[in-house]
């Protein structure tokens, strides 16, 4: 995850104060202590006090003591929880990547080289692809197994297909085009002459 969207995901939870903190731990590390404690004066009452007394004790005893453990599990899950929550919402947003789609995608993996051309394409939609876009889509192809090979012909692809859209090619579309080409080691100028004339058809 960038560090754009772990401080955004951190804003989120302040409101909550909803990392799992020591006193979570306290309680499932004494509430477990407790309840194996009470399972060993179960079994092994002793002679200090009445058996049967002692049996009672100690069963009170495991159930305190699974009761603590289940409060500080139970808190632990609930914050775990709101941060995926808060996570999935950050998917929706416009100005970053949507990480729902990723999950998608690796759920469903037939769709992950359509995923990543999305993902080549929306970082073209301003007609160029900054190293921070590049450096998190080099991310999510290592992610999803794709060769370096597929994801620079993927990245010419939605180069081409942005500059071509509205209808003409700009010196610095042709530039970012070459250098595309150049690194899915196809003709930078044959793919120029092709985004021309898909440029045409646009018009």
């Amino acid at each position: 995850m960038s560090d754009d969207v772990e401080s955004m995901v951190e804003e989120r939870l302040s409101v909550f104060d909803d990392e799992p903190d020591l006193n979570d731990w306290v309680e499932v590390m004494c509430g477990a202590a407790m309840a194996v404690l009470g399972i060993f004066h179960l079994i092994q009452p002793g002679e200090l006090i009445n058996p049967d007394v002692m049996r009672w004790f100690a069963a009170a005893v495991v159930a305190a003591g699974a009761v603590w453990a289940g409060h500080g599990l139970k808190d632990m899950a609930v914050k775990e929880i709101r941060r995926s929550i808060a996570i999935l919402e950050m998917s929706d947003s416009d100005d970053g990547p949507d990480h729902g789609l990723i999950r998608d995608v690796l759920l469903n993996p037939q769709a992950y080289s359509e995923f990543l051309l999305e993902s080549y394409a929306a970082a073209w939609e301003d007609g160029i692809i900054t190293e921070e876009e590049l450096a998190e889509l080099r991310s999510f192809q290592e992610v999803l197994g794709i060769t370096d090979e597929d994801a620079a012909k993927m990245n010419l692809e939605a180069a081409v297909k942005s500059a071509s859209k509205d209808g003409k090619i700009t010196k610095d579309e042709e530039a970012a085009i070459k250098k595309a080409a150049a690194e899915a080691k196809e003709d930078g100028d044959s793919m120029v002459l092709d985004a021309k004339e898909k440029a045409k058809k646009e018009k």
